[in-house]
């Protein structure tokens, strides 16, 4: 602000440096090793651009814990973070740069099945299960909501399948976009019908051995 005790003020103002990304990502960073080496950093984040949209990635200590749409609201899913596992959550890019590589590689068609330690404390119990049955439907492949419940031991269960499904909160990493209605339909999805139907394009098109 110039005033008339220092008329030069404005030309100071304007000399200040304009908001520096690249230095704000080092500083983000240099803030995140920090919180890591003195055990404050309990959940870290970072997005990745996809063929289905931008995807929010957040793992603990113990492994992947989150994958979510941009239509389920990024900015709520950390707060939901924040309360259900620890407010300390922080971006932190490089703890998911191999999560990173594997979805890249996948949407690239390099990679049909993923590698990487999962935290699933954000599901419990049939839920769990259902989820943990999903890994072993092929890529490229698909089974209905009933084929799923008899593998979890719960044939009657179908609905409870449809609700683990929809509250999944590993999409993608645990294939529940390959669970489909009896008759064929693509049914629900978090990520949306379009984002479905484009990961089981995807899978179909490139079929043909795991990596």
């Amino acid at each position: 602000m110039t005033t008339e005790s220092d008329p030069r003020g404005g030309q100071l103002f304007a000399a200040l440096p304009v908001q520096d990304a690249p230095a704000m990502d080092r500083l983000r960073g240099r803030l995140a090793d920090r919180a890591q080496r003195e055990g404050i950093l309990d959940v870290a984040y970072r997005t990745l651009e996809t063929p289905v949209g931008t995807l929010l990635l957040a793992a603990t200590a113990q492994g992947l814990v989150r994958v979510a749409y941009a239509v389920q609201d990024h900015d709520a899913v950390l707060r939901q973070l924040a309360e259900s596992i620890s407010p300390r959550v922080l971006a932190a890019p490089a703890r998911l740069d191999e999560t990173s590589r594997q979805l890249e590689a996948y949407f690239a068609g390099r990679r049909t099945r993923f590698d990487l330690p999962l935290d699933w404390r954000l599901s419990k119990g049939f839920r769990r299960e259902v989820l943990r049955c999903l890994g072993e439907i092929g890529y490229g492949h698909t089974e209905s909501y009933a084929q799923v419940a008899a593998a979890a031991g719960s044939p009657r269960a179908v609905r409870a399948v449809g609700s683990a499904c929809a509250t999944n909160p590993l999409p993608v990493v645990v294939p529940c976009h390959r669970v489909v209605r009896s008759d064929g339909a693509a049914g629900g999805y978090a990520g949306g019908a379009d984002a479905k139907r484009a990961l089981l394009a995807l899978e179909r098109a490139r079929a043909g051995g795991d990596r």
